[in-house]
């Protein structure tokens, strides 16, 4: 990320995989934000040594800040919360709030949110365009250039049924 001039702005923790890719961008020399709701900066779980530490009131403001700062989302494998995250910004991306690009990285990991997708579709519970809000990028040199090529934000034209 650092090599490529991209800023990594994530949910602030100094623990587990993102952890791990801020000591890397912050190594690198990049630049990483973090933001941290109060019980968690609370806790001691923020990163100390990030670019900048923005602590908010809640998980939700987490969410509303990380969304304002960032040009682009991309889901790595995680949890629960990155699967909160991840549903979170393609709702709002479906619902036309923002045309931001979304990148899910690696699809051996994600196959099983992909058929949950589907299904959705099959049944009518998600409108057929669901899967083209999303790219699926295989590794992080195809995440790269996918961002490299990423349109700058406008409207995408509305779906034909949300």
């Amino acid at each position: 990320m650092a090599g490529a001039g991209l800023r990594l702005v994530y949910g602030g923790g100094s623990v587990g995989l993102m952890g791990v890719l801020a000591d890397a961008a912050l190594a690198a020399g990049g630049q990483v934000v973090g933001v941290i709701p109060g019980h968690l900066n609370r806790a001691e779980v923020a990163h100390m040594g990030l670019s900048e530490l923005v602590v908010v009131d809640s998980m939700h403001a987490r969410k509303q800040r990380m969304f304002e700062l960032s040009d682009a989302f991309v889901g790595l494998p995680g949890g629960i919360g990155t699967l909160d995250e991840t549903v979170e910004i393609l709702t709002w991306r479906q619902l036309r709030l923002h045309d931001k690009p979304i990148y899910l990285l690696d699809a051996d990991y994600w196959r099983p949110f992909l058929a949950l997708l589907e299904h959705y579709r099959a049944h009518d519970f998600a409108y057929g365009g669901i899967l083209e809000l999303f790219e699926v990028v295989p590794d992080v040199e195809a995440l790269l250039a996918a961002l490299a090529r990423a349109p700058s934000p406008g409207l995408p034209a509305r779906p034909e049924r949300l």
